[in-house]
């Protein structure tokens, strides 16, 4: 498992897990980013963050830290 901040862009992966000590862990979960969903990375800004990620029909942006939460394979 990796988390969702080193995956280059274009890659598709799927959700593990994510973080349970997180406090934006219920925020992910109401905007979708649940266990079993498919993610793909679209972009990411010249630093790495935000990361630009599409989902469930919608595209989402999170900041790096946000991302570092998210166990994807």
């Amino acid at each position: 498992m990796k988390s969702l901040d080193t995956i280059p862009i274009g890659s598709t992966v799927k959700v593990k897990k994510i973080s349970k000590d997180t406090h934006i862990k219920r925020r992910l979960l109401d905007m979708g980013v649940i266990p079993g969903v498919t993610i793909e990375v679209v972009g990411k800004a010249p630093l790495g963050d935000p990361i630009e990620i599409f989902l469930r029909g919608y595209k989402l942006t999170l900041r790096k830290d946000e991302a570092a939460n998210i166990f994807v394979e």
